[in-house]
């Protein structure tokens, strides 16, 4: 069986990490995910995503250990490009991607929920970066995207959990709630977002992407680029029109 399922309604792509029983990542996994948010490229019925795991231990365990110590899984070299590769997929996904995390998020999970644009978590979730007692390193940089450098360093060389109600006052998270409550919360934002100009929408994830990285000045003179990029597309003429008439806009995503 597959261990990622794609479902896709109302514009709205469901991504499923679905590797029992902890969902511990092994090569197949990754490249199944990169190929999951590679394929968004290319789809006009999809307008946003939510990633997300089955089952109620862990939303990711991190690495499968087990495979790699039995010298099943495939060559380092290769595991750590596949690695990377499926952290920039969902990265550089060209549509929103709301990371539900239904559980533990530990080791390779990290950069996997990083990745999203924002995260959603349930109480259950916890945050780790158990590396150090299995003999591995990785994951400390994508953490700085969710956690403070010192909480980082910390996590890294004590491998002690963050709870998701600690990740909310650190801002890595924007809403902790319920666990059954957990994919209704994703859809609400989901839907939300799925209902905005799709040309207006891809632009931004571009931009706030790219301008991550930038200084102040040159990040918001390229975001007046966007603008003027998204002033010229059928969306944002058919956004005026629909304001000026006082009626719903209809979007063709062009």
């Amino acid at each position: 069986m597959s261990p990622v399922h794609v479902e896709v309604a109302g514009f709205i792509a469901t991504v499923t990490i679905d590797y029992p029983p902890v969902n511990a990542m092994a090569s197949e996994a990754y490249s199944e995910l990169t190929e999951a948010f590679d394929s968004f490229w290319d789809r006009d019925d999809v307008r946003v995503a939510i990633l997300t795991a089955a089952g109620d231990r862990a939303f990711c365990a991190g690495v499968d250990i087990r495979r790699r110590a039995a010298g099943t899984s495939a060559p380092r070299k290769d595991q750590g490009r596949t690695a990377r590769e499926c952290f920039n997929s969902i990265y550089e996904c060209p549509i929103p991607v709301i990371g539900a995390i239904n559980g533990p998020t530990l080791g390779a999970g990290i950069p996997i929920a990083a990745s999203c644009d924002y995260l959603i978590a349930s109480e259950k979730a916890t945050f780790g970066l158990p590396e150090i007692d299995v003999g591995l390193l990785g994951g400390a940089r994508h953490s700085m995207r969710l956690f403070p450098q010192a909480f980082v360093r910390r996590m890294h060389y004590t491998a002690e959990r963050v709870t998701a109600q600690e990740a909310y006052r650190l801002g890595a998270v924007v809403r902790v709630v319920p666990a059954e409550q957990l994919m209704a919360e994703a859809r609400k934002d989901a839907e939300v977002i799925a209902a905005k100009m799709p040309a207006g929408i891809r632009l931004a994830k571009e931009g706030l992407n790219l301008i991550e990285w930038m200084d102040m000045k040159s990040g918001y003179r390229f975001e007046q680029t966007r603008t003027g990029v998204l002033q010229r597309t059928e969306d944002a003429a058919e956004a005026k029109r629909a304001f000026m008439e006082k009626r719903k806009p209809v979007f063709k995503g062009k």
